[in-house]
């Protein structure tokens, strides 16, 4: 159940974070919606080895959408179109 949470949080989160950062994504909805479920996961994992988060608890709302958000830049860098000037 733990992680089915997580995956609606993520659910979520992902449509949270298009929205905080509009434009256009070089996946799309789907991959950006999947990033929120992997952003979700990655704000559990660093919050509990920080101790903000007991084990078994899932990633708070405003962490998941920190999480998201970091790996929504770091895939938009890492897969972005080649802007022409």
């Amino acid at each position: 159940m733990e992680i089915l949470g997580t995956i609606l949080i993520g659910l979520i989160v992902g449509i949270v974070a298009k929205l905080l950062m509009p434009g256009r994504d070089p996946g799309g909805f789907i991959i950006t919606t999947l990033l929120g479920i992997a952003g979700a996961f990655v704000a559990k994992y660093i919050g509990q080895a920080l101790g903000w988060y007991a084990e078994g608890q899932s990633a708070g709302f405003l962490a998941s959408i920190v999480g998201a958000v970091l790996l929504l830049i770091l895939y938009r860098v890492t897969f972005g179109r080649a802007r022409t000037p």
